[in-house]
C-alpha cells in the first residue's frame, strides 16, 4: 500500500483470466468487455487493456467521452457507445471509428448528420427493445428505425454494423421473459436482414445471459461484471471467475474504551465490555455504504470484525475486542475471498444490493493500484 492509508488494489491478471475464461466458454461468439463507469470502478483504460490481452475483441462504454478516453490512450479495438444520447459529440466519435447506438429514427438522422460533419460514415448498432422497456425500439417502431437506417446507409452516411438488445431478467434462471426476449430479438434480426441489413455482429447476452442462456450468445456477448469477477446471478459469479478488486486501508488510530461506551454518530453501537477500537480512514464519501453500520464486514489477522456504529463520511470504527491491534495495520473490507475476507458479493447481499453497486461506488478519493 506504500505511504497511502487506503487503496483499491486491482488484479489485472484476474481481469485477463476472467476474460480468457469467457473467450473459451463463449466461442464461437466473440467477447465485448464492458468498461463503462471507469471499468466498473476498476479503471477503464487498464481494464480494457487487460481484457483485450485476455481475448476480448470489442469494448463497450455508455458515453462518447468514455470511448474517446480509450482512443486517447491508444486503444484501437472496436468500441461501442451503448447509450444513445442526443447531446453527445457524435462527430468526434465517428472520426475516431467508434460505433454508436440508435433506437429511434431521430437518432439515426442525428448520427447521419454527425457523419457528414466528420467526413466519414458512422458505424451504427440498431437497438431493439425486446422486453426490457428501457432503451431500444419497440416492435411497432423497429421497422421505421430499420428503414431510416437503410436510407442513410444507401446515401453513404452510415453503415449498420450491429443489431442488439438487452435482457431484463437473465439473472433469474427460468424467468419466462428470457425465452420471449430471445424470440423477439430473432424476429427483429429477421426484419432487419430482410430489409437488406447485413450486420457484423448481433448481440443480446450480458454476463448473466452469456453464462446461463447459450441460445442468446449470437455473434457477440457483452461481459460487464464478469470481466471483473462479478455477477448478478443468484449466489454471485461462478467459481471460474475471480473478483479483481480488493478494498483495503490502514488503521490510523487504536484505543481502549470501557464497557458501555457509545461509538460513532448517534451511538448506534455500544460496547458490551472493555474493548479495542480501531479507526479506518474510509467512509461513505469513499463508497463504503452507510448501510454497513454494525455489519461484520472487516477483515484482518485472519478474522472478520464488526464495524462499530455508524459509517461516517470519511471514516469508520471497528471493534477488535481484546486483539492487540496497532495503528498502521491493514484491514481489508472486501476482496476475492480466498483468505476468508468478505467479497463484494457478500457486501451486496448484506446491504440488499448487488456487487456491481459496491465496486462502482468506490470513489475517486480512493487511489487505484494495479498488480500485473
Amino acid at each position: 500500500m506504500g505511504e497511502q492509508y487506503a487503496e483499491a488494489e486491482i488484479s489485472l491478471s484476474a481481469i485477463r483470466e476472467n476474460t480468457a475464461a469467457f473467450t473459451r466458454r463463449m466461442a464461437p461468439a466473440a467477447v465485448m468487455a464492458v468498461v463503462k463507469a471507469d471499468g466498473y470502478g476498476h479503471g477503464a483504460v487498464a481494464s480494457a487493456r487487460a481484457a483485450l490481452d485476455g481475448g476480448a475483441t470489442w469494448l463497450g462504454v455508455v458515453h462518447v467521452r468514455e470511448a474517446l478516453e480509450l482512443r486517447e490512450a491508444g486503444i484501437g479495438a472496436p468500441v461501442l457507445v451503448m447509450m444513445a444520447i442526443g447531446g453527445d459529440d457524435h462527430a468526434a466519435a465517428v472520426r475516431r471509428g467508434v460505433d454508436l447506438s440508435a433506437s429511434t429514427v431521430e437518432m439515426v438522422r442525428c448520427l447521419a448528420k454527425a457523419a457528414t460533419e466528420a467526413g466519414r460514415p458512422a458505424r451504427v448498432h440498431l437497438k431493439a427493445d425486446t422486453g426490457l422497456n428501457r432503451g431500444g425500439a419497440t416492435r411497432d417502431d423497429w421497422p421505421s428505425v430499420v428503414s431510416a437506417a437503410m436510407e442513410e446507409q444507401a446515401a453513404g452516411r452510415l453503415v449498420v454494423t450491429g443489431l442488439w438488445s438487452h435482457f431484463a431478467s437473465s439473472d433469474d434462471p427460468g424467468n419466462p421473459s428470457i425465452r420471449e426476449q430471445v424470440s423477439v430479438f430473432r424476429e427483429s434480426i429477421e426484419i432487419a436482414e430482410k430489409s437488406g441489413i447485413s450486420p457484423e455482429v448481433r448481440h443480446l447476452g450480458n454476463t448473466a445471459g452469456a453464462i446461463g442462456v447459450p441460445e442468446a450468445r449470437f455473434d457477440l456477448v457483452r461481459i460487464g461484471g464478469g470481466i471483473y469477477g462479478l455477477s448478478t446471478l443468484p449466489g454471485g459469479a461462478p467459481g471460474w471467475l475471480t473478483p479483481a478488486m480488493t478494498l483495503k486501508a490502514r488503521l490510523i488510530q487504536v484505543k481502549r474504551v470501557p464497557a458501555g461506551a457509545g461509538v460513532s454518530y448517534n451511538h448506534r453501537y455500544v460496547t458490551s465490555r472493555d474493548t479495542t477500537l480501531g479507526l479506518l480512514p474510509l467512509g461513505y464519501a469513499d463508497g463504503v455504504p452507510r448501510g454497513a453500520t454494525n455489519a461484520r464486514l472487516a477483515f484482518t489477522r485472519g478474522r472478520r470484525w464488526q464495524i462499530a456504529g455508524t459509517v461516517c463520511m470519511d471514516q469508520l470504527v471497528i471493534d477488535f475486542g481484546d486483539e492487540p491491534m496497532t495503528a498502521g495495520e491493514e484491514v481489508v473490507l472486501f476482496g476475492p475471498g480466498g483468505a476468508g475476507e468478505p467479497t463484494a458479493q457478500e457486501w451486496g447481499e448484506a446491504l440488499g444490493t448487488i456487487s456491481y453497486e459496491i465496486v462502482t461506488g468506490i470513489g475517486p478519493r480512493v487511489p487505484r493500484s494495479y498488480t500485473p
